[in-house]
C-alpha cells in the first residue's frame, strides 16, 4: 500500500455540515473515503477527455423494436464497431419496448461516437454513454 498523506481542508462550515450530510447519506465511514471517492470521479472525467485514452463504460437504450428496421440497423451499427462491444444485454420491457445495455471499450473518441450514432439513430426513445475507467490509473 502507497504511503498515506495528511492535509487540512479548510472551507465554509455550511458547506461542510451539507458535505457531511451526503457522507451520512451514501453512506460512507468518514470524510477521507468521500474526499477519495471525489477525487477518483474526477480523474476519471479527466481520462475521457483525453480522447485517446483507453476507456470502458456503458451505452444504454430504449427502444421500440416493433419500428420497421431499427433492431436491425442497431446490429449493423454494433457490428460496424464489433471489438469496441465487449458484452450486451436485451431485456423486453413491454410488448413494444426494448432496453439494451452495452459494456464498451475503446478509446474515449470512438465510444462517444458509437453512442452518439447508436443514440442518434431514428426510434431510440432514450440512450445514454455511462463513462467509467479501467481501474488501471485510479488509486
Amino acid at each position: 500500500m502507497a504511503e498515506l498523506v495528511r492535509f487540512g481542508v479548510s472551507m465554509d462550515s455550511r458547506l461542510l455540515a451539507r458535505f457531511d450530510q451526503l457522507i451520512d447519506e451514501k453512506g460512507y465511514s468518514n470524510r477521507s473515503e468521500a474526499i477519495r471517492d471525489l477525487i477518483r470521479g474526477e480523474l476519471v472525467e479527466q481520462s475521457w477527455e483525453g480522447e485517446d485514452e483507453d476507456t470502458v463504460g456503458t451505452i444504454t437504450l430504449v427502444y421500440n423494436h416493433e419500428m420497421r428496421d431499427l433492431t436491425e440497423k442497431l446490429i449493423d451499427y454494433q457490428h460496424q464497431v464489433h471489438g469496441a462491444v465487449i458484452s450486451s444485454l436485451h431485456v423486453h420491457l413491454d410488448k413494444h419496448n426494448c432496453l439494451e445495455v452495452l459494456v464498451v471499450r475503446g478509446t474515449g473518441r470512438e465510444i462517444k461516437k458509437m453512442a452518439d450514432g447508436l443514440i442518434g439513430t431514428k426510434g431510440v426513445k432514450h440512450g445514454k454513454l455511462v463513462t467509467t475507467t479501467t481501474g488501471r490509473d485510479v488509486f
